[in-house]
C-alpha cells in the first residue's frame, strides 16, 4: 500500500487490490481523507493493477479490514516525510522548526498548538521544494491488533427476519419482506455497506427459490449452461428490504474497528427464507431451491 501527497494538493492511494462492486474505491479514499484531512474529491485511488503495491484478495470479507492498518501506516509515513520536508526547504515558513514540533491536518502543515487552519498548505511546501510528491508505504500484519486477540471473536454477525407469502390457490410463493440487522464493526460507508447487504439478500432469494445447477450424471457437463434456463432473481422477485447497521467499532481487529460484511448477509438468507416457508406452509423443505412441487405435494398427501 502506498499513499502519495502531490504538489498539486491532491493525494493518491495505490494498491493491487480490486473492487468487485463492494465499494473499495470509495472506502480507500475515505480512509486517506480521514488520515490526512484532505478533501475527498482531491484523493485519487489506483487499484486493480499487479504493478501496484500488493493488496488483499476478495475472500472472507476481509478486504476492508485488511486495508485499514495498511492505509493508516502509509498515510502516517507520507505525513512524516512531509513534516521533514517542511523543515528543510528554503522559503518554507517552517524551515527552522523540528519535525516533531509540527503536525499535519486539513491538508496543511502547522506548528503544534494553533488550530489546523493557520498552517501552510502542503502543496506550497512541495512547490517550494520543487518535488512532485512525498510518499509513504504501509502493510497489514496479523489481523488482530489486540495482544489478547486470540481470546476475542472478530467475526461479524447478522440476523435476518423474513416474511413470505404463500398462496396455494395459485401456487404462488413470494418473499415479501426482509429485515436484516448487521453487526459489522464500524461501518466506514453506510451507503455501500447497506448496498452489500441488499445485494446479499437478492442472492439469498435466488439461492432459496430460483437458482439450480443441473449436471449430466455421466459427463459432468452443466445442462443449464446459460441464463435462458438458469433462473435468477430479478427486481420483480425482490422483497421490501430494510437493513439496520449497528456500527459498533471493533478495535480488537484494527484501529478503526471495521470488520467485513460482504458475505455475512448471504449465508443466513436462504435458511431464514426456508424457515419462513415452513412457518407459512408447515412444510419443511431441506433441499434448495424450494420448489412449488414440494409445497403442493405435501397438500395432496395431507
Amino acid at each position: 500500500m502506498s499513499v502519495e501527497l502531490n504538489q498539486d494538493g491532491t493525494a493518491r492511494v495505490a494498491t493491487a487490490t480490486q473492487d468487485i462492486g463492494t465499494g473499495t474505491y470509495t472506502i480507500l479514499a475515505q480512509l486517506v481523507a480521514e488520515a490526512t484531512g484532505i478533501e475527498l474529491e482531491k484523493i485519487k485511488v489506483a487499484i486493480g493493477d499487479s504493478r501496484l503495491p500488493p493488496g488483499p484478495l476478495s475472500g472472507g470479507s476481509q478486504v476492508t479490514a485488511s486495508l485499514v492498518p495498511a492505509v493508516a501506516q502509509a498515510a502516517h509515513a507520507a505525513i512524516q516525510q512531509m513534516l521533514t520536508t517542511a523543515t528543510r526547504v528554503d522559503g518554507s515558513p517552517l524551515v527552522k522548526h523540528r519535525p516533531d514540533s509540527l503536525a499535519f491536518g486539513d491538508g496543511m502543515v502547522y506548528r503544534r498548538g494553533p488550530p489546523p487552519g493557520t498552517g501552510v498548505p502542503f502543496a506550497r511546501i512541495l512547490q517550494a521544494a520543487q518535488i512532485s510528491n512525498v510518499s509513504g508505504k504501509g502493510r497489514s500484519g496479523p489481523s488482530q491488533s489486540d495482544p489478547d486477540a486470540s481470546r476475542i471473536s472478530i467475526h461479524s454477525y447478522c440476523a435476518h427476519f423474513v416474511e413470505v407469502t404463500w398462496q396455494p390457490e395459485t401456487a404462488r410463493l413470494r418473499v415479501s419482506q426482509v429485515l436484516s440487522v448487521i453487526d459489522g464493526g464500524k461501518i466506514i460507508n453506510t451507503r455501500t455497506g447497506r448496498n452489500q447487504i441488499e445485494g446479499a439478500i437478492a442472492m439469498g432469494v435466488g439461492m432459496a427459490l430460483f437458482e439450480e445447477a443441473d449436471y449430466d450424471p455421466v459427463s459432468g457437463a452443466a445442462l443449464n449452461s446459460s441464463l435462458a434456463d438458469y433462473m435468477m432473481t430479478t427486481n420483480a422477485d425482490l422483497p421490501r428490504i430494510d437493513v439496520t447497521l449497528l456500527n459498533y467499532p471493533d478495535i480488537a481487529l484494527n484501529s478503526i474497528g471495521a470488520r467485513g460484511i460482504g458475505e455475512i448477509g448471504l449465508v443466513s438468507a436462504a435458511p431464514a427464507i426456508a424457515n419462513a416457508v415452513f412457518h407459512a406452509t408447515g412444510v419443511r423443505v431441506r433441499d434448495l431451491p424450494i420448489r412449488i412441487e414440494d409445497l403442493l405435494l405435501s397438500e395432496v398427501v395431507a
